[in-house]
């Protein structure tokens, strides 16, 4: 390497440059040194090297563990991704952890016929597909990102997203979800979205009618009941209580009874966790936890509970017409449950039993302002070692795919603020599933302000440096000047 430099050396030496061809030929050669080492940097990929707190450009331990031993062929198919350098090179990383998992890239979706077809795309839209054997899950742009509406940060859950897809598509064993389908007030084609975002985390959903199979299986892993338009028969009820004292676990998605019928089987399974969901729908009278112009739009954050502490963000959502829960105090300890309250509404929150009543602000005839409780999870000891948890929201239609008008933009209320996530969540903790993960990654930076006499250091580096180091060049070249 010393001869090298040597060589180098006495060529400058010998003038060599002042041959205008040969100054030429070398620039074509540095120049092309530098395309070839690009060239080869693009096709190598380099050993992750991160930096960052919480290691946002590399794969967390929880994928590496999920994934790194897992046997079957996988295939990533990004679909007009090309401009989207992040995704491709965060993709790549999936095949760093696991030689059996390999990536498709399609730019020209105008030449595949066959997936626009399949797909429903158009020649410019985006999409990954996940897919081993005959299982795939699609993921869209819209499935990377989540928002934290209490900071307005756009959380990215690339990683989260595509590792759980990979589980959903690798799993032999899924989890089986129930909806129950009759004397509800919507049907399942109301749920189509959060149904299908279920599926896309290795969930099978199947509708179920108790009566029509004379029971609730015994593979379901979660019974999601949504509000009811009229009482449950006495079967039923048992059926229910059953599942409960054999550990079922139940997601409530009750709203307020605004039709007052009678729902005392209903009740009575209520009453194995000491719930009561109270007649009225709630209006915030708090203006910050509303949708503008919309009190019975509340907006509520989930506390922390052992459904959100793995989050690592702030979870708002938006409950529409919700009703106030009742947890039977007294009764509570003799049943066996422990009861955790996951969100409330503001101490001006106030509930509407009237709902001829068109005013938007409180009335005399209205309830007294309170802190609600709309949201809780409980836990049932049934036996030593054998417990049945159950999840309310006093809500349906914030999981629902209704549309709504909010600022002249026209959207399904599952999709205001971080609605989706919770329900899916809370999916994932009844269903006890290990193998979803959730990893919401911090992209946020830290403003850094420097002192004054730091500025003065930095100031002094970027301008009188560079002044220093041309007037000692030209110091230089006088001196050798005046040498010759």
């Amino acid at each position: 390497m010393k001869k090298f430099f040597n060589k180098i050396g006495n060529i400058l030496k010998k003038k060599w440059l002042i041959n205008g061809s040969k100054t030429i030929l070398l620039v074509l050669i540095i120049i092309a040194i530098y395309i070839g080492i690009n060239i080869l940097l693009q096709n190598i990929v380099l050993p992750e090297i991160d930096c960052t707190e919480s290691k946002i450009y590399s794969l967390s331990q929880e994928t590496k563990d999920k994934l790194g031993n897992v046997d079957k062929e996988i295939t990533i198919t990004l679909i007009n991704y090309s401009n989207n350098t992040t995704v491709i090179s965060f993709v790549e990383r999936y095949v760093e952890l696991n030689n059996h998992i390999k990536i498709e890239k399609i730019d020209d979706l105008s030449a595949r016929a066959d997936l626009m077809q399949t797909y429903s795309l158009n020649p410019t839209d985006s999409l990954i597909i996940v897919k081993s054997g005959e299982n795939e899950k699609t993921l869209t742009e819209m499935d990377l990102y989540t928002y934290d509406y209490t900071t307005g940060d756009q959380i990215n859950i690339t990683e989260e997203a595509i590792t759980n897809a990979i589980v959903a598509v690798t799993t032999e064993e899924k989890s089986k979800v129930y909806f129950m389908s009759n004397h509800t007030m919507y049907t399942t084609q109301y749920f189509g979205t959060i149904i299908q975002a279920m599926e896309n985390e290795a969930n099978e959903v199947e509708t179920l009618d108790i009566l029509a199979k004379g029971g609730i299986p015994e593979d379901c892993d979660c019974l999601i009941i949504t509000t009811l338009k009229e009482d449950l028969t006495e079967q039923e009820r048992d059926k229910i209580i059953e599942y409960i004292k054999n550990g079922g676990e139940i997601l409530l998605l009750c709203g307020a009874n605004v039709t007052n019928v009678d729902l005392t089987n209903f009740q009575k399974v209520l009453d194995e966790y000491g719930i009561t969901i109270e007649k009225g729908v709630i209006f915030e009278g708090n203006s910050a936890n509303m949708v503008a112009g919309y009190p019975d739009f509340i907006i509520e954050e989930a506390q922390s509970t052992s459904l959100t502490q793995k989050l690592n963000m702030t979870m708002n959502f938006c409950l529409v017409d919700a009703a106030k829960i009742t947890f039977q105090e007294e009764k509570l300890e003799e049943l066996g449950v422990q009861q955790e309250t996951l969100a409330t509404t503001t101490e001006q929150a106030f509930v509407r039993t009237n709902l001829n009543q068109t005013s938007p602000t409180r009335t005399a005839i209205d309830g007294e302002p309170e802190a609600c409780i709309v949201a809780g999870i409980v836990t049932k000891t049934i036996e030593e070692g054998k417990t049945s948890k159950l999840i309310i929201y006093a809500n349906e239609l914030f999981a629902m795919d209704m549309q709504v008008q909010i600022n002249g933009y026209t959207m399904s209320t599952v999709d205001l603020y971080n609605n989706k996530d919770l329900i899916l969540n809370s999916v994932a903790y009844l269903n006890e599933r290990e193998d979803t993960i959730t990893i919401r990654k911090d992209y946020n930076t830290v403003r850094y302000t420097v002192t004054e006499q730091q500025n003065i250091i930095i100031m002094s580096i970027i301008f009188t440096l560079p002044v220093i180091i041309i007037v000692v060049g030209i110091m230089i070249w006088q001196i050798r000047r005046r040498k010759r």
